[in-house]
């Protein structure tokens, strides 16, 4: 690998990841500082993030769109749960009319970040197509999401080396794949394969979806006519925030009624499926969940599009254990065998904290998942560094958004000031801690210490509420457990966020 001899490059932000998390970040900059000087660095080829990786029949949303997408950027279609390459063109249209994808740098992967107390600065270590060079900045955004894009979950499967057909994770599903007239076993009951089951069976000759246990299943309408009657109603962009506000309290609602009334939402979810399911179909076995409805992310399907697959035999639903595989197929625990051509390993994503970077302070590393989380978005004692992470329980952008603009506050603030450095310090107080992710699925039990902590007490609190959040974002004091200083000697100036004078903290 050669390294390039140019001098680093100076920059006032570097942005991590050119998806919804990264571009909603961009925008907020520009809108509060447009003074400031960015660059998003993308590792994939093209805008998307996961909207670009994921790539296997029928990926889609499992949030609505109007809340998935930028209280900025109007959502055009009318549609409620959108296509996954949707999605990810709204995404590369949006950054295109704001002149965003002017500071993308694709195929630069970020390997390490270190942050000079002396010069208030982070070096950011890159390779960029095979050259590793370093680009500086005053502030790091990571905008790369909360799993391990190179690396999905694969459990070990006896057998499975020894399976005749085709096994695929539907992380890095090939374009070219025929499943025509095959047989298909997706094992796993999360949104990938209920998602992917529906799209399959329209040319497949058989789906089965193989599960340990169910998941909730609510069916929703593919488009709601409220939206249509709000956009004949209002101007073009308000329809869109009414929209985008009814979908997001809608959500927060089912939650909250699900926590306080779990038998009313379960008969609510049974009602449904006895509704689109054949008569006398197991519901008990395949479609109630143990746990109450929340306690994992309910799954929707527009238009009961699973439950249609079912009805017309085209898939099948087994709740059983894996023995092993074999040559042609998957032996149960129950005795009973699946014949397959393709198995799809539909298992889940590895939890991962700011993309895998390696951070460190004055050349010490340390680890995210050692630190308390500050409003959700900063880290305890680390300098000029935000993390992007949405809701498990709501759609990613909400609070996304509500990170972005709380970064670009920060920054305007910082600078208004003549403050290089900021960073969140919880005083040696003792803090009480919890879950930062209240799911029971499975990518978080697996790794419950992967993200960082989350206390008892706002603002260390972590929470998973939309609306609680939405109200503290409104009345939001900068200044709470917050230090801020200033570098002598520091580094020359580029832009307003840098133009402070030299003096001791």
């Amino acid at each position: 690998m050669s390294v390039s001899p140019q001098a680093p490059e100076l920059l006032d932000v570097v942005i991590v990841g050119a998806g919804i998390s990264g571009i909603g970040a961009a925008y907020r900059l520009r809108e509060r500082n447009p003074r400031s000087t960015y660059a998003i660095l993308e590792q994939r080829a093209r805008i998307g993030g996961t909207w670009d990786l994921f790539r296997y029949p029928g990926v889609r949303s499992d949030s609505d769109i109007f809340s998935l997408s930028f209280p900025w950027a109007p959502w055009p279609r009318e549609e409620t749960i959108a296509e996954g390459a949707d999605i990810r063109q709204y995404v590369t249209d949006a950054a295109h009319k704001y002149g965003i994808d002017r500071h993308i740098r694709f195929n630069t992967h970020v390997n390490s970040a270190d942050w000079d107390s002396t010069t208030s600065c982070w070096t950011v270590t890159v390779t960029d197509n095979g050259i590793e060079r370093t680009v500086r900045a005053r502030f790091l955004f990571f905008g790369s999401g909360y799993y391990n894009y190179a690396e999905p979950y694969n459990p070990e499967i006896p057998g499975i080396a020894h399976f005749g057909g085709t096994v695929i994770h539907p992380q890095f599903w090939p374009e070219d794949l025929d499943y025509a007239d095959k047989n298909v076993v997706v094992i796993g009951s999360g949104a990938t394969a209920i998602s992917l089951i529906p799209a399959l069976a329209q040319t497949a000759a058989k789906v089965t979806m193989l599960q340990r246990s169910p998941t909730y299943v609510g069916s929703v309408p593919r488009a709601h006519r409220s939206t249509k009657m709000l956009r004949r109603l209002l101007p073009f962009g308000t329809a869109h925030t009414v929209a985008r506000w009814y979908h997001a309290l809608y959500t927060a609602a089912m939650v909250h009624l699900s926590r306080k009334a779990p038998a009313l939402v379960k008969r609510m979810v049974r009602k449904m499926a006895e509704d689109n399911l054949p008569a006398g179909y197991d519901i008990d076995t395949h479609f109630t969940p143990s746990y109450n409805p929340w306690d994992q992310r309910m799954c929707a399907i527009p238009e009961a599009d699973l439950f249609v697959a079912i009805s017309e035999n085209r898939a099948d639903v087994v709740t059983d254990h894996i023995d092993h595989v074999d040559a042609t197929g998957i032996a149960l625990a129950s005795g009973a065998h699946l014949d397959a051509d393709i198995i799809v390993t539909a298992t889940g994503l590895q939890l991962q904290a700011l993309g895998g970077v390696t951070i460190s302070l004055d050349g010490a590393e340390i680890k995210p998942q050692d630190r308390f989380a500050y409003k959700a978005f900063l880290l305890e004692d680390v300098p000029n560094l935000a993390w992007c992470v949405g809701y498990t329980n709501a759609s990613w952008t909400l609070r996304a958004d509500m990170t972005a603009r709380s970064v670009a506050k920060l920054l305007q603030y910082m600078d208004s000031r003549g403050y290089t450095y900021a960073y969140p310090h919880l005083g040696g107080r003792p803090m009480p801690e919890k879950p930062a992710w209240d799911l029971q699925a499975g990518y978080v039990l697996r790794a419950p210490h992967a993200l960082p902590r989350s206390g008892t007490k706002r603002p260390w609190n972590v929470r998973q509420n939309f609306v609680a959040d939405a109200i503290d974002h409104r009345f939001d004091d900068v200044d709470e457990c917050m230090v801020f200083g200033r570098t002598a000697g520091g580094v020359p100036a580029r832009s307003t966020l840098g133009a402070v004078a030299a003096r001791d903290h």
